[in-house]
């Protein structure tokens, strides 16, 4: 890719917003060297940036993006839906039909709709300490689940803060948070239920939930091993606490999500992402037992956007005419493709890297072995992953979401020419690895 161009263009966008945005972007992890990456327009499986440059793209913003971007369905549905309000204030006559979908789909009593992945797990976790009367919430380390102040400890804990790998210390991850209420969570290490079960016991009398995604995608892509969801059902079951399945991302990995996937049934599901089609759009929804206890007056949710029908059309028409059984089917074809063509290029060229990937998302690690928790990533070679990453950018395509912590995303727009085109710039970046690798190993040798 010629960008000859492209440094002056991008340059001057990025100082342009930063006159009156801090560091030029809304979102802290778009901040990249050299620039960030400003987009002009996108269609299907392909985006443009300031400079004109093409990209296939498997980022799909970070996930929410199954449907492809200004998929002609919802494009369509959208334009007419504006031209007869886009907020009404009250509720949209269309909330009813989605809610029914919804449950039906992802095998839920009752819901409510909010409009990001961050409040709506602000929101459940709310419900657990109000249905409990508990306080602790228990959540993994090295997990996201928004950026509010509840949860945003241990996220990407430095070693040295991090602490016994069995009982892990509650780092803040954030300057501004109260201290008070940093205490109330407690962190457990992922695919570890032993540590979990003994974290839960010790505070048994005071934990209202438990939070986690069920395939954690802020490490890449870790696989829940063997029996640890079962495992985590069972000791929610034990202290008495509320399981809660963050499906911000893994709703939209499955038709029915992480339950129809691995055939484990929380209290209450967090959705988000993929299910508006590229509008907000959240829900909490779960047991009825729980969500009929959100009465007006004792449990607060409220939102003037909650349910607004710009909202609630394009889930409609994302989750019926788009996202259907077939659909989905098509983009984990698309994705599985991808995850061999990785091992097999990784393996012909032997490069010391790892791909962890299931149906629509995958990652790859730069690392020997495979990433089953937070520590074991800490042991991904990040450096190398931005080396790859750029030189994929260079080539025309965006590999995945930006960063060695995050994963692809193929999508019903997404055809095998596309896979074979990440494939091939793949293909040329491992060759060029391969011989730095050797030349490195001359260099050693003498």
């Amino acid at each position: 890719m010629d960008n000859g161009n492209r440094v002056p263009v991008v340059a001057r966008a990025w100082e342009a917003a930063k006159r009156h945005i801090p560091f030029g972007v809304n979102s802290n992890y778009r901040l990249v060297d050299p620039y960030p990456l400003y987009v002009r327009k996108a269609r299907g499986s392909k985006l443009w940036d300031v400079d004109g440059n093409e990209y296939v793209d498997f980022n799909m913003a970070f996930g929410a993006l199954v449907a492809g971007h200004s998929h002609p369905v919802l494009a369509r549905a959208m334009r007419d839906r504006v031209s007869n309000g886009t907020i009404f204030g009250y509720e949209s006559v269309d909330a009813g039909r989605l809610a029914d979908h919804l449950c039906g789909r992802f095998h839920m009593d009752r819901l409510k709709f909010s409009m990001t992945g961050l409040d709506a797990t602000l929101f459940a976790v709310r419900l657990a300490r109000a249905v409990t009367g508990r306080r602790r919430i228990l959540k993994f380390e090295g997990c996201y689940h928004g950026s509010h102040d509840s949860l945003m400890v241990s996220i990407k804990p430095r070693k040295e803060l991090s602490g016994d790998p069995k009982h892990p210390n509650v780092v803040p991850s954030s300057k501004g948070l109260l201290k008070e209420l940093v205490e109330t969570a407690i962190v457990a290490p992922f695919n570890d239920i032993d540590a979990t079960e003994s974290l839960a016991l010790m505070h048994r009398d005071d934990v209202a939930g438990i939070i986690l995604e069920p395939v954690p995608m802020n490490m890449g892509y870790v696989q829940p091993e063997p029996g640890f969801l079962e495992g985590v059902r069972a000791v929610a079951d034990e202290v008495g606490a509320i399981l809660i399945f963050d499906e911000v991302k893994t709703c939209g990995k499955w038709y029915g999500g992480a339950e129809e996937a691995f055939h484990v049934t929380p209290d209450v599901k967090v959705l988000g992402k993929a299910i508006g089609g590229g509008f907000p759009l959240a829900a909490v929804g779960g047991k009825a037992s729980i969500l009929d206890q959100v009465i007006p007056g004792q449990i607060s949710h409220a939102g003037t956007f909650n349910a607004n029908p710009l909202s609630i059309s394009a889930g409609l028409v994302t989750l019926t005419k788009i996202l259907t059984r077939a659909g989905v089917r098509h983009a984990q074809r698309m994705g599985n493709d991808l995850a061999k063509g990785y091992t097999d290029v990784i393996a012909d060229h032997r490069l010391p890297m790892k791909v962890q990937a299931g149906g629509i998302s995958g990652t790859v690690h730069f690392a020997r072995s495979i990433v089953r928790d937070w520590r074991s990533f800490e042991e991904v070679d990040v450096g190398r992953w931005w080396g790859y990453y750029t030189a994929m950018l260079n080539r025309g395509v965006i590999p995945m979401a930006t960063g060695a912590d995050e994963q692809w995303t193929t999508s019903v727009a997404h055809t095998h020419a596309d896979v074979a085109r990440h494939l091939g710039a793949f293909e040329e970046v491992a060759e060029g690895m391969k011989q730095k690798q050797a030349d490195m190993s001359i260099v050693e040798a003498i």
